[in-house]
């Protein structure tokens, strides 16, 4: 089944006419109450882009297995690099998801002060050996996080907040940009498990292949097919507790690919500094009302939703 999800064209956001940005602002403040997700187009990354990106990500995919375990995510501290198929279960109920992956967010030295800091989230990347892989990705990475930045900015102006509300945080943002591989499968369908997302809002690039389901709020799956240069965005559960509830983290899966198809898919996870406090916006709160949401920082709270979904994360604990 499909459930049509609302599509927003964002190019009014660059405009220095704020006048149009107001109607974007309605549509991404409704399809957030609403179902959680949204798809957005202008938004200024061209095809080519996704293009190269997906080409590369191919070149990493491919490489032998003793090449990609040079970099894996289980020898990094800070959750950096390759993770092999069925590394992650997304759902703790279901089986392990059939999917590999790579992970890069800020590349910061070791002997940067916010290591020091949160070594748990900052440091390095850990990089294949490929030409111009490291370029084209640090790249991405931040034409990502503009958009995220844009999207950000509406819906502070739609909760009423400055602008900058949210974007005030994003100094070294825990940001991640990752790649997925999901073979495919014959016998089972679990790409990925039934989840929410951890953060404030995710920016998903799919290829053609399709495999995206958002449970409804009847608690029936539905199909959300790719649209061609666009973004699927959807609400993690840290902007849930900021906005009280307002603003609905919706659990998601993905369907394997079968026949021979592969699929291939990029989450830009929007995520602010580690230390960025996160308390319930009093615009979402009723007059008297008590949050039900104590004050987290960013970090401490996407670290203990780690926890639960990596058990290479707590061998030994």
């Amino acid at each position: 089944m499909s459930l049509t999800l609302p599509i927003i064209d964002i190019s009014p956001l660059a405009s220095e006419d704020r006048q149009q940005w107001q109607p974007v602002i309605k549509a991404i403040d409704e399809a957030c109450r609403d179902t959680g997700f949204f798809y957005v187009t202008g938004h200024g990354i061209p095809a080519e882009q996704f293009a190269k990106v997906q080409q590369m990500a191919g070149k990493l995919f491919a490489l032998d297995e003793a090449e990609k375990q040079k970099i894996s995510i289980q020898d990094s501290a800070n959750h950096r690099g390759w993770g092999q198929v069925s590394a992650e279960q997304l759902d703790p109920n279901g089986p392990k998801d059939y999917k590999e992956t790579f992970d890069m967010a800020l590349d910061l030295s070791p002997y940067h002060p916010q290591v020091a800091r949160c070594p748990d989230l900052y440091g390095p990347n850990q990089y294949p050996n490929i030409e111009g892989f490291v370029q084209l990705v640090q790249q991405h990475y931040q034409l990502s996080l503009q958009v995220g930045l844009n999207i950000l900015k509406a819906m502070a102006l739609a909760l009423g907040e400055a602008e900058n509300f949210f974007s005030q945080y994003f100094t070294h943002p825990i940001s991640v940009l990752r790649f997925i591989h999901y073979p495919p499968q014959q016998k089972s369908s679990n790409g990925a498990g039934a989840h929410t997302d951890y953060g404030c809002i995710t920016l998903l690039y799919q290829d053609h292949i399709g495999g995206l389901q958002v449970r409804g709020r009847n608690g029936e799956w539905f199909d959300a097919p790719p649209v061609a240069n666009s973004f699927v965005v959807n609400i993690g559960d840290l902007m849930q507790r900021w906005t009280n509830d307002c603003y609905q983290s919706t659990a998601h899966r993905v369907t394997s690919p079968t026949e021979q198809a592969t699929r291939f898919s990029m989450p830009f996870f929007v995520e602010p500094d580690f230390d960025t406090p996160v308390s319930t916006l009093a615009s979402c709160l009723a007059e008297g009302e008590a949050s039900p949401y104590p004050e987290i920082t960013a970090g401490d709270w996407i670290l203990s939703r780690f926890s639960d979904t990596y058990a290479y994360r707590n061998k030994g604990n």
